[in-house]
């Protein structure tokens, strides 16, 4: 850690002696705020930090009030001490995790500034056995060279072309690219989607012997590291609202939200997503304009909104597999449409984003809605870093198949905001139809993602063709349920009072992923935290409202800036995988705490609904001025605490309910009274927990098998999406009739279980049907490999664009299709090339099948697609797979894939 000048260092120092003299003993969470005895007690204080009225104190670290315009802090990340010197890692040709089986990797203790493995055998595992003394950490800016035999896959590729790695990849000598190397210590990752890309983690064999070699600078110290030691503000903010209270760091933080606001608009008028993102992101622009941005900046938000309109259609982000429909959280930006609306009343603003809603919504009821379970298949809203929230072996197909929290929240608001759109519109037979499938999605959450027993929503439904519940808690997701209403009062309660919260805040989910670095995982992102708060006083819950404002303040005025995100076990900025600055949802959720939290300003169509809860934690005098709502300008002030008012006036006179009319003009004065009410509530405070690793299953002549797992005491075993049985034992004999899928997850001593393993599938021959479609289509005439059968089909949109398979069926039931297919068109992370196409049945259409990405380039790898499950009379039908108007992707030009067969199982 760099030393601060001697000036500052003394500073802090006494600031943060003076602090420690004046506090007097609290629990967690207590408040003592009479008189001039305020300065001196916390707001809200735990065993990790303190906040006071005009500082806020974390350990030795101190950021201190100078003025409603400057803050200091001597905050330093602690990201470069007390590391583990055991480095943990594994090698990938091409980038692939293809060197050995999941969880089995080399170690190696760095013991020294400059340290050295020795060579180790690609494919065979390393564990270094020297003992590490006590109290010997990785040395701050060390020098790791590590070294690797590739000479046994180069004596495969010379004499028999391809070289087949213990995973079972099968890699041409021609297809060679490199060998590179990820881990669990920066500079390393596991993020294998991204590492053939990587140059600096790719080894490199000077003298061509077959030892390749890398020197990695391990723990080093970074300028990102660092943050300033002082803001003061230099950008004229008069032109917006002015905010006062008697607690000195909220003013000084949203003065600096402000700052930030005006920093995260761009030239062109649009907003910047945060200081290292620039461009119109779709979900981060649409989170931030409902938290605060329609009301501060409604012209920006709008422009930034039909920036991600493409075809009539919102613009889905690059994402996992290629975007949409993988990923499908897009329809939040309906939600931030019609907020700007609300804000602004914007006629014309409603009738145009009201066609772009309904056609993406009709979009999406064909690509995206599963009509048994009423939900919305797709990708994590906002946790859109594969490795980062599903496990392992889903590929872009089976996220595509899962059913999630979050994303179906979005879709229940975009259809309800939909529905009043309609509705204003006079639009009526369109309001009832989505306020229909709105009720759908809405009973689908409560009947297949609420745990009862944990009084919380699960993280989602995965599997391939049965389903299981992740029992994770999801943030963004358990706070947008309580928010939007698709829990009712009573839930809502509980969510608030049952989901887990840690020191430093609410993490993105919880229990954490092993083996995964901070990022969604393992992280706390400000904006989420800012829902949670608006879930809390939705939810009158005065504890977790406290606290959550709380954890928004303590990292704004401690690194002074609204970062990204930061580490949920230890609250530094400086140990995620990426962050950044001045980030847009992070400083429109800080805003929000004042706008909607403490005034409780809720926008409605025809009128602005005032619902202020202001803890007792935080009770006394605050103003509000300046605060424009269409064409009216507000001046607010507001004493007391609670969550009922006592009295309210405008311009003197008493107001029969605390709405401000859509049609009022003019400047206004408005007294709130709160009437000093304590609401009480509960939080589930628990330490950061990581969950068990997730088993790898086979099964042969009758038995399934896996390893055993770390810290598991039990194993469940799941066959077709129900526990079968709970065992000790890592082995269990099983006699499935007809089709049967296993899923085995590990059980730790605490009752936490893992991710479920892999699907496994029996099925006996005679239910399994498959079809080369080089039989039913013209044969493609590219160079690829490793394709079963005589050939394959080319499909885009201009090849193949329909494709008819006559099937047999020997059996009447339930079968699911799927296809095997390549997508080298994009990596599995990132770009906007997922191929789309709709299964028919003769002429009637009964799916989407998804061909995502699976590698830039990786023609000859192949995959499955998701299935769709179609009931099938025992004779002859017509299977085709066709491109329908609503297949378009977000590329709109590339939607092509490479398809090998058809496969058809009878899974009922």
């Amino acid at each position: 850690m760099k030393s601060l000048p001697i000036k500052s260092s003394i500073l802090f120092s006494l600031l943060a002696i003076s602090s420690c003299q004046t506090q007097k003993p609290a629990a967690t969470g207590s408040v003592q705020h009479s008189g001039a005895a305020r300065s001196a007690n916390p707001i809200w204080q735990s065993e990790a930090y303190t906040i006071y009225p005009d500082s806020v104190v974390q350990g030795e670290h101190v950021a201190r009030v100078l003025s409603p315009t400057e803050l200091n802090s001597n905050y330093q990340s602690p990201a470069n001490e007390f590391q583990n010197p055991r480095i943990t890692f594994k090698f990938a040709i091409n980038g692939r995790d293809n060197e050995m089986k999941a969880g089995v990797d080399h170690h190696f203790n760095c013991l020294s500034k400059n340290c050295e493995t020795p060579v180790i055998t690609f494919g065979k595992q390393y564990s270094d056995t020297t003992a590490i003394p006590n109290n010997v950490y990785l040395a701050p800016d060390a020098a790791m060279k590590v070294r690797l035999d590739m000479r046994p896959v180069l004596q495969a590729f010379e004499k028999q072309g391809f070289y087949t790695s213990p995973t079972g990849d099968k890699i041409y000598k021609e297809d060679f690219k490199g060998v590179f190397i990820a881990g669990s210590n920066d500079p390393l990752s596991w993020d294998f989607d991204n590492l053939g890309g990587k140059k600096e983690m790719q080894l490199t064999d000077a003298d061509g012997d077959g030892i390749y070699d890398i020197t990695l600078p391990m723990n080093a110290s970074r300028e990102e590291n660092l943050i300033a030691q002082q803001w003061k503000m230099s950008r004229d903010v008069s032109a917006f609202p002015q905010y006062q209270s008697d607690y000195p760091v909220a003013d000084a933080l949203y003065n600096l939200a402000i700052e930030e606001m005006i920093n995260a608009v761009e030239p062109d008028s649009t907003f910047r997503t945060g200081k290292e993102w620039a461009g119109v992101w779709t979900r981060d622009i649409s989170y931030s304009i409902i938290l605060s941005m329609a009301q501060l900046q409604p012209q920006v938000s709008k422009y930034s909104l039909l920036r991600k309109v493409k075809n009539g259609r919102i613009v889905q982000d690059t994402g996992t597999g290629g975007a949409y429909p993988v990923s499908t959280d897009r329809m939040i930006w309906a939600v931030a449409a019609w907020e700007v609306y609300k804000a602004t009343g914007d006629q014309e603003w409603l009738r145009n984003t009201y066609q772009i809603i309904k056609n993406s919504l009709e979009d999406d009821y064909k690509n995206a809605y599963d009509p048994e379970t009423g939900l919305v298949r797709g990708e994590s809203s906002f946790l859109d870093w594969r490795e980062q929230t599903y496990p392992r072996w889903m590929q872009p197909a089976d996220i595509y198949t899962s059913q999630n929290l979050g994303t179906n929240a979005v879709h229940y608001q975009a259809n309800m905001v939909a529905a009043s759109m309609a509705e204003l519109l006079n639009d009526k037979a369109s309001a009832a139809m989505f306020t229909q499938v709105a009720q759908r999605i809405k009973a689908g959450m409560n009947e297949h993602l609420w745990q009862e027993e944990k009084g919380y929503y699960g993280q989602y439904l995965y599997g391939r063709n049965y389903m299981i519940l992740s029992p994770r808690a999801e943030a963004l997701g358990e706070a947008l349920s309580v928010l939007f209403g698709v829990a009712d009062a009573e839930r809502s309660k509980t969510i608030v009072a049952n989901t887990p919260v840690t020191d430093f805040g609410i993490p993105s989910i919880y229990p954490q992923i092993p083996g995964i670095p901070p990022y969604h995982n393992n992280g706390i992102w400000p904006f989420v935290q800012s829902y949670w708060s608006l879930a809390a006083a939705k939810a009158g819950n005065e504890k977790a409202l406290t606290e959550s404002i709380s954890a928004i303040y303590r990292p704004a005025a401690l690194f002074l800036t609204n970062k990204e995100n930061f580490v949920a076990a230890n609250g530094d900025y400086a140990g995620t995988q990426i962050n950044s600055s001045n980030m847009l949802w992070s400083l429109a959720g800080s805003l929000s705490m004042v706008y909607k939290a403490l005034f409780g300003m809720d926008f409605r169509a025809d009128k602005l609904v005032l619902q202020p809860f202001v803890p007792e934690a935080f009770a006394g005098n605050r103003k509000l001025t300046n605060y424009k709502y269409r064409d009216a300008v507000l001046n607010i002030e507001m004493n007391g605490y609670g969550n009922q008012i006592k009295s309210i006036t405008m311009d003197g006179k008493p107001l029969q309910n605390p709405e401000i009319p859509a049609t009022l003009t003019g400047s206004h004065t408005i007294v709130i009274e709160l009437a000093n009410n304590t609401v009480g509530g509960e939080v589930n405070h628990t330490v950061d927990y990581t969950s068990p690793e997730t088993p790898k299953v086979t099964y042969s002549a009758g038995t399934l098998r896996w390893p055993a797992v770390d810290g598991a005491v039990a194993y469940q075993v799941f066959q077709n999406g129900q526990e079968l049985e709970k065992t000790q034992n890592t082995s269990l004999a099983v006699k499935p009739a007809g089709y049967a899928e296993y899923m085995v997850l590990a059980v730790d001593e605490k009752g936490v279980t893992s991710f479920g393993s892999e699907p496994v599938v029996v099925v006996p021959d005679k239910y399994k049907l498959v079809y080369e479609l080089e039989k039913s289509a013209p044969k493609a005439s590219l160079p690829y490999r490793d394709y079963s059968g005589s050939s394959f089909v080319e499909i885009s949109k201009k090849r193949n664009s329909s494709i008819k398979v006559d099937v047999v069926v020997p059996e009447a039931g339930t079968y699911a299709i799927d296809f095997r297919y390549a997508n080298g068109n994009g990596p599995i992370n990132t770009e906007n090339k997922a191929a789309i196409r709709t299964l028919k049945k003769g002429g009637e259409a009964v799916g989407t099948i998804v061909l995502p990405q699976r590698g830039t380039d990786e023609w000859s790898n192949w995959g499955y697609t998701n299935a769709v499950e179609v009931p099938l009379q025992k004779g002859r039908h017509t299977i085709s797979l066709t491109f329908e108007p609503h297949n378009e992707n977000m590329n709109g030009e590339t939607n092509q894939a490479m398809v090998d067969l058809m496969r058809l199982v009878k899974v009922k």
